[in-house]
């Protein structure tokens, strides 16, 4: 019997892809009056991005995460699919 192994680098490429995906349409929703709800979230990060001047090359590191309601729903549907295929 040959059992189907899940490859995990999927399952990422799932999530990461219904977090894009939510978070662009509870963005888009948020100028819809009944659909504001899902643009609600929070943002974290680094709010001023850190610089590493080393004379011959200048380097600027940040990164900032935007969360949404419906970003949270497009990671949730990504597992669901990824579960069923």
């Amino acid at each position: 019997m040959a059992t189907r192994e899940k490859n995990v680098w999927i399952l990422i490429v799932f999530i990461l892809c219904g977090i894009v995906v939510g978070g662009l349409l509870g963005e888009l929703a948020s100028n819809v009056d009944f659909l504001w709800w899902l643009s609600y979230g929070q943002e974290f990060g680094l709010s001023n991005p850190i610089t590493l001047d080393l004379q011959v090359i200048t380097l600027t590191f940040g990164l900032m995460f935007k969360i949404n309601i419906a970003s949270i729903i497009g990671m949730i549907l990504a597992i669901f699919i990824y579960r069923k295929v």
